[in-house]
């Protein structure tokens, strides 16, 4: 059953096509001036919590209500976010409603923990149609995609690999991973994340059995030494996912720290269903 969301006096036509580079997004929603680019990772959260959102525009794809809109702050400046509200998420069996948007930011806690930058900044933040996801919009660079990638991206695919591992991401799609116009690989759509149950489902194939590199596992083994980083990131998780999410995770997380290796991938399981 489609869930309603009512329009917002904010609100104009949606956007009709799936990707529209920050020019063509900048003509639509009357933007000038600076887009979020040269933000700080603080400054970006700042603005995605705390801005006003100036304008709000239904992107009409995917299964769940999603909104592009312009965010202005007094001193931080102006940028383009993906707003996710809480109301707009589809009924989903494995996943408890209503949730989702916690698991977006669940997800950036954790990049931003193993300091891999690669999730763009987001918050949860009350907007025009209620609590939600906020993120940093990241404008995809339309001739690199995830087939034309050569071996200089292969430690950025390792990564997101790694943590889609522990993270158990049920969504990695093609469109879900790409380099950006800055040059920068980045991961999105983190919503299908962090479920007690093995979930994950990827397009990152090519390192089956492989061993996890060096740099990564010391990344793991970093975070999981330093008490003070590790149970702020547990704090942080434990107020977004439940008991059970969280004693998953941790049992995911030790088992590729200990094995050192990518495991081998079912086919027939870890593919991602729809669209690539």
């Amino acid at each position: 059953m489609t869930m309603a969301v009512p329009a917002s006096p904010q609100e104009s036509t949606p956007l009709s096509t799936s990707h529209k580079s920050t020019e063509e997004l900048s003509t639509v929603l009357n933007l000038d001036g600076d887009l979020g680019n040269s933000l700080t990772v603080g400054e970006a959260v700042e603005l995605l919590g705390a801005g006003r959102v100036e304008t709000c525009h239904h992107l009409p794809w995917g299964s769940n209500y999603t909104f592009v809109v312009t965010l202005n702050h007094d001193t931080v400046g102006q940028a383009l976010a993906i707003y996710k509200p809480r109301r707009g998420e589809a009924p989903l069996w494995d996943f408890p409603l209503g949730t989702l948007y916690k698991r977006e930011y669940a997800s950036f806690e954790l990049a931003q923990a193993l300091s891999w930058g690669f999730v763009p900044p987001t918050t949860i933040a009350d907007g025009p149609h209620g609590i939600g996801s906020m993120q940093l919009y990241v404008e995809c660079d339309s001739g690199m995609s995830m087939q034309r990638l050569g071996p200089e991206w292969r430690l950025s695919l390792q990564q997101i690999m790694t943590f889609d591992l522990i993270a158990n991401n049920a969504d990695r799609k093609s469109a879900h991973c790409f380099v950006g116009t800055d040059g920068r690989m980045w991961g999105i759509d983190h919503g299908l994340t962090f479920n007690a149950q093995p979930k994950l489902r990827t397009v990152i194939w090519a390192f089956d059995g492989e061993e996890v590199p060096d740099s990564i596992l010391a990344d793991l083994l970093s975070l999981r030494s330093d008490r003070s980083r590790f149970d702020n990131l547990i704090e942080s998780l434990g107020a977004l996912l439940d008991q059970e999410e969280i004693e998953s995770f941790l049992e995911r997380y030790e088992l590729l720290t200990n094995s050192g290796r990518f495991p081998l991938l079912d086919p027939y399981k870890n593919v991602p269903r729809g669209f690539w």
